[in-house]
This record gives C-alpha cells, structure tokens and sequence, in this order.
C-alpha cells in the first residue's frame, strides 16, 4: 500500500459523526442539515433537456480535452463573466467538477524529489488540498484566516523560507467557509511571490457566481489581467457547474489559465482517465451558455440570507459574506465554553440542526485551530427550512442560562 495514504486524515463529517455517536436527536423536530455544502435547488431544466436529447453520446469514447464546442463555450463564459480573451484550444480545459481536478493538480507540478518540497493553503480550508498535497509528497504549510481580513488567509504570515520551498498554492476564492474574496492587493503579493519562487497558484473558484451584491467577485484570472499578466503565468483556475448550475452530480468544471500549465495538466489527465462523458459536455455547453437559471439560483440564496441573518446577527458573531452559500458564525463563549464541537453536538441533540464545526476544517497552526470557537452553516436547503432553523437556534441560545 501507499504509506502516503497513512498520513490522511478522516474527513470532517466522518469525523464529525464519530463525534456526534451517541446522541439522539430530539424525535420531536423534524431533521434540517447545515452541514453539507450540497447544492438542493432542483436542476435547470436546459441541462435536463440537454442531457436528454444527447444520450446518444454514450456510445463514444471521450478526448481527455473535451470537444471544441464546449471549450468554445467555457471560452465565451469566460469572456462575458470576466471580459478576458482565452484561447479555447491551449487555455481551457474541461473536468469532471472542480474536486478531482484541484486534487489532481497537485499531482502534476510537485515535485517531490525536492528537498522540503512544500504546497500553502488557508486555514480552515477545502480538504482537498490537504490529501492532494501529502499524496503528491508535499509537506504543507497553513495561512491562517484572519479576522481583520474578513476571515481571508493571510499570506503575510508565511516566513520567506518557507515560500522558498512552496511549489504550490491554493487559493479559496470566494472562501470555503469564509466567503472571503481576495482583494486585488493580495493577488498582487501572490504573484510577486510567485516570480520570486516560481511556485503555481491554484485558484478554486467554485462558488464566483453566488453572491449577494451587485458586484460579482474578483477572480484570479481577472486579477492577473488587471495587473498586466497576460499571459496567467504560473497561474491556473478551478470552475465548477455544481454551485453555479446546481448540478453537483453532473460532476463538470473546468480549468484554465497559463497554457504550458494547461498542456501538462492535459498529459496528466489523459493518463489519469478524467475524460468527461459526451453526454455531460452537451449539459454544461447548455449550462455555460444560459445565465437565467443562473440568475435564479443566486436569488434564492439571496433570499435565505435576508432571512436568516436577522434570526441570528444578535445572539451570534455572523455576518453576510462577501460571496458563497455559507455562514461562519462564531460560537458565544457564554455557551458551551465557546467550543463548535460542544455547539454543534447541542444543536443536533436539542434543536435537530446540524451544523460544521469549525475547527474540523482547519488544522492546528502554531498552537492555535483558526477554526476553533466557529461553525460552518450552509444555506443549501429550502428557505422555510433554513429559517425554522435558524429560529431552532436562536431558541436555544436565548433559553440557556
């Protein structure tokens, strides 16, 4: 076997279930989730009729790179959504959703033959980036969310020694479970850091399309752009439908960027077995090319905010995020010592409400879980359930002593 594989650790809702063995959820409320980050929204109905009237496709094997058509149509997504012209045939390349292609990326550029070969991530983060760093032979260093800066990760924090051995970041933008967007600033200190050190930034993008002004949030390409690198260097970006379209078992994203990047992610990929169904290209051209289901689906998540934050903004430290369909709340040290896993464990027992416990997402970093005293809340369920959960809550809190 791997000996690799002994040094992952059991995801946070495994984890969390081990935790949670033994407790009975009170029988007379009827179970609401905020755990999962699982998109419910039902499915636009352009993706159904596309992959209805497209199941012939099943009997064609697939190129790893994906037909022209849909990366003209990631292509042309891309330009509208961010006003930048990519070469659809050497800078864009589909994937089977954002997950399997951020864990595969690690295992294109880290070379593990390098002394303290290392890859940075925030802190709480995607567990991904953990299992694909050590799996690649990497060793891992943590940027800490900051509370200064909405929760973003400070990059500042990471000695220079450190990023001497970095081979790759991954950047969380907007940020699981934050939803922080990095402002163009931070960019700008990546990318310096990055020509310094020659590390490649990964940009998990997953959640650009959900959020709750006007403006839609900054990403990695965008900003390399506003900042006169053309040509994305070192720079490569993760889409996925699953959060955009509601389809999280379509299982379609893309990756795309600098094209030498995008070249030896494709040999990668054609060896590793990624290629996407036919099928599933012809859904997400569907998706990719209609930005009203698009338009709903950002609605209703704007509706469960404007309800549920004013159940919750005066008995927790929450507030909206920038981006993103979570809530990172913070644990009163009045109740239950201020511990998420202790929160947690009362919700599901006495209000039949789940919620993430944040320190499950992070990891210790210098004595010290940025996740600890926070739980994660996804408003993924129907906006009557998030707010007969958010009123459980708030129960609660206001009936303990």
């Amino acid at each position: 076997m791997n000996p690799r594989l002994e040094l992952l650790q059991a995801y946070p809702f495994e984890r969390l279930r081990a935790l949670q063995a033994g407790i009975t959820p009170n029988p007379a409320l009827p179970p609401i989730s905020l755990g999962l980050g699982e998109p419910r929204h039902p499915a636009p109905a352009v993706v159904l009729e596309a992959l209805r009237e497209n199941l012939a496709g099943l009997s064609n094997y697939p190129a790893t790179a994906g037909n022209p058509e849909l990366r003209a149509a990631i292509a042309a997504w891309i330009q509208r959504r961010y006003g930048l012209q990519l070469d659809a045939a050497t800078q864009v390349l589909p994937c089977n959703g954002s997950r399997e292609a951020l864990f595969a990326i690690a295992q294109t550029v880290v070379d593990a033959s390098q002394p303290g070969a290392t890859v940075v991530v925030p802190n709480p983060f995607y567990q991904i980036y953990e299992g694909a760093a050590l799996l690649a032979g990497a060793q891992l260093a943590f940027a800490d969310s900051d509370p200064a800066r909405n929760f973003g990760a400070d990059w500042g924090a990471i000695p220079d020694d450190t990023w001497a051995r970095t081979q790759l970041v991954y950047v969380c933008s907007p940020g699981n479970p934050s939803g922080a967007v990095m402002p163009l600033l931070e960019w700008q200190r990546l990318f310096e850091l990055s020509d310094r050190h020659g590390f490649v930034i990964a940009a998990d993008e997953c959640y650009s399309e959900i959020y709750l002004g006007d403006q839609a949030p900054l990403g990695g390409l965008e900003a390399a752009a506003k900042l006169g690198r053309h040509d994305y260097r070192r720079l490569i970006s993760f889409t996925s439908l699953s959060k955009r379209s509601s389809v999280p078992g379509l299982r379609s994203g893309f990756v795309a960027g600098d094209a030498a990047l995008i070249k030896a992610f494709t040999l990668y990929r054609t060896y590793h077995g990624s290629a996407m169904s036919p099928v599933v290209q012809a859904a997400s051209i569907a998706a990719w090319n209609d930005e009203a289901h698009v338009l709903e689906n950002r609605a209703a998540y704007q509706a469960k905010f404007a309800a549920v934050l004013p159940l919750l903004q005066d008995v927790l430290d929450v507030a909206a995020p920038d981006a993103g369909f979570y809530l990172w709340a913070g644990v009163p040290k009045t109740l239950c010592g201020g511990c998420d896993i202790e929160f947690a464990k009362a919700l599901l027992g006495q209000c039949n409400v789940q919620v993430l416990p944040g320190s499950l997402l992070a990891r210790p970093n210098h004595g010290h879980n940025p996740g600890q005293g926070r739980v994660r809340m996804a408003l993924v369920a129907e906006v009557e359930a998030c707010v007969q959960a958010a009123q459980r809550i708030r129960t609660f809190i206001e009936s303990q002593p």
